[in-house]
């Protein structure tokens, strides 16, 4: 006989879960009791949005579920910005909610909220456990809900007073991982649709990759010479100095980069749903009928058909098509596609979009510091961001060498960088792991730097600092110039709270003043932040916010 708390920490380790993040919650004290027990890591986290932007930064980098537990009402609530992401990212989760106890349930008890009806639409199960014999099924298909087809996030409920009775319940057993593979069929016509092409260019994107993905797929690049651009927030799929990549298919993608996609006539788009921001609100290819000729590959078949109408639909995961694809010979040398020297042209402009420029407004210049930046971190750093202008300096001007190397939210969402930057830094603790936020961006969820003080994670944040929301007072002078309304901040010192949080905290003023902060904080060996105090001018590397309100 085992309690509900015991079985869910059974099934967890039977299903391979060496960690979780939490903020502890009356509701689910049987869980934490059993977790006293267990092997478990138990990362305690200072508010639920920020441990479920762990969990999903987890998922994003490993491919397994990301878990969090979180207590009932405001708990669950606060976690939803996490469930938002990793639905829209793809991304697999389980996030565990404490609940009321099942005689109070309906009655609007103490923070009792309808977790199937709050999370239904932003997830991909929400469930309840009514019957604690029951969790070792339920917990196998959450795994398995959360891995297969489209990875996404579920949500657990779990009733206070099932968490504490006592049950016989079968012995937990780990979720069977579901594969879909590409068919000899689907492969050959790709093959010849391939050979009649004269301009492709191959999009990749969305989840299901893994390091030997990533190298399949290059090798398959290679042999056919494909231009290859990856989805936005997806660039850890392709080697940047790869002679195959032409850049991001993002948010205000290089003009040229932008034009290939348009007047290509094969897309080869894996993994990815090329969803409003890649597409430039669809505009790169038109939904539901392209002007190219579309190959989509995806793990989950809903999803083929949905948004675009493909004239070939591959129902595989991104890892199994790009091992089948590696295997698919063209026939003939790259240098004898006829597409080769147009791979070569977008390459080359990859790496002139890609290259900072050395001057901008005011006395801090991002692009040296970028610069300075990819000549002394190694090609496994990590690097995590939210949302916001600064994110720009990363996208474009740091060159993404492997995988598992970046936590960016394809959602948009703020708050994001520095929680991630704490489940990285926990999943790869020999390995550098920077977070990028703006001055808005990190006081969404900043209070993860405590977590990271407390669990020993030497995480660098960078704030890039202007004293404002700076995307949308960018919109806001392009729409409305000179109205500036709800726009301006008035921040703390961000270098004198990392060091009341017990880290080490610098402020730069100037550019030439970066490298050597940055070597301190590196040498600290404590979490660290680096306040870059910049001038709001310098809202984009080549407009300035006079700029866009003056429309030169």
């Amino acid at each position: 006989m085992k309690t509900g708390g015991q079985l869910i920490v059974d099934s967890l380790e039977a299903n391979g879960v060496d960690r979780i993040f939490s903020v502890p919650g009356e509701s689910y004290l049987a869980v934490l009791d059993a977790l006293h027990d267990s092997k478990i890591r138990n990362i305690v986290c200072r508010q639920e949005g920020g441990a479920a932007m762990m969990a999903d930064c987890h998922g994003r980098l490993t491919g397994q579920p990301g878990i969090c537990f979180v207590t009932r009402g405001p708990g669950a609530t606060n976690a939803s910005p996490g469930v938002h992401i990793a639905m829209q990212d793809s991304t697999p989760m389980i996030l565990f909610i404490g609940q009321v106890a099942s005689h109070a349930r309906e009655r609007e008890a103490f923070q009792e909220v309808d977790y199937r009806a709050f999370f239904g639409p932003i997830a991909k199960w929400a469930t309840e456990i009514d019957d604690a014999a029951r969790i070792p099924e339920i917990l196998t298909r959450a795994f398995s809900v959360a891995t297969s087809g489209r990875p996404g996030p579920v949500v657990i409920s779990l009733p206070e007073d099932m968490l504490t009775s006592l049950v016989d319940a079968p012995a937990a057993r780990a979720a069977t991982p579901v594969e879909t593979r590409p068919g000899a069929a689907e492969m050959e016509e790709l093959a010849a649709l391939l050979k009649d092409a004269k301009q492709p260019f191959v999009i990749l994107g969305g989840s299901r990759w893994n390091e030997k993905a990533v190298a399949d797929f290059q090798k398959a690049a290679e042999a056919w010479s494909l231009p290859v651009g990856c989805s936005f927030r997806r660039q850890m799929l392709f080697d940047h100095l790869h002679p195959s990549y032409a850049g991001d298919v993002g948010i205000g993608p290089n003009p040229k980069l932008a034009a290939a996609v348009k007047d290509a006539d094969l897309v080869l788009l894996v993994g990815g749903r090329f969803s409003e921001m890649p597409s430039s609100d669809y505009t790169l290819m038109k939904s539901p009928y392209p002007d190219q000729k579309l190959v989509h590959v995806h793990a989950d078949a809903n999803e083929l058909g949905r948004v675009y109408r493909p004239t070939l639909a591959i129902n595989a995961s991104s890892a199994a098509f790009a091992e089948a694809f590696a295997g698919l010979a063209p026939g003939d040398a790259p240098r004898d596609m006829p597409w080769a020297e147009e791979t070569e042209r977008l390459h080359q402009a990859y790496l002139d979009w890609s290259t900072p420029p050395k001057t901008g407004p005011g006395a801090v210049q991002m692009g040296p510091i970028m610069e300075y930046l990819e000549s002394v971190l190694p090609d496994d750093a990590i690097f995590t961001n939210g949302a916001g202008n600064y994110a720009t300096w990363v996208h474009r001007f740091h060159r993404f060498r492997r995988f598992a190397t970046q936590g960016a939210p394809t959602s948009g969402s703020m708050g994001y960088s520095t929680p991630a930057a704490v489940a990285a830094k926990a999943l790869f603790p020999e390995r550098p792991v920077l977070a990028f936020a703006g001055d808005g961006c990190f006081m969404m969820n900043g209070q993860e730097f405590a977590t990271a003080v407390q669990e020993n994670l030497p995480i660098i944040v960078v704030v890039v600092n202007n004293g404002i929301f700076g995307t949308i007072r960018m919109h806001q002078e392009r729409e409305y110039p000179g109205r500036v309304s709800g726009t301006s901040i008035n921040n703390p010192d961000f270098a004198a709270l990392a060091r009341a949080y017990g880290g080490h905290g610098e402020t730069v003023e100037k550019t030439e003043a970066f490298a050597k902060a940055f070597e301190r904080a590196q040498a600290s060996g404590k979490p660290a932040l680096i306040e870059i105090r910049l001038d709001p001018e310098a809202i984009t590397p080549a407009k300035t916010l006079t700029d866009i309100r003056e429309k030169r």
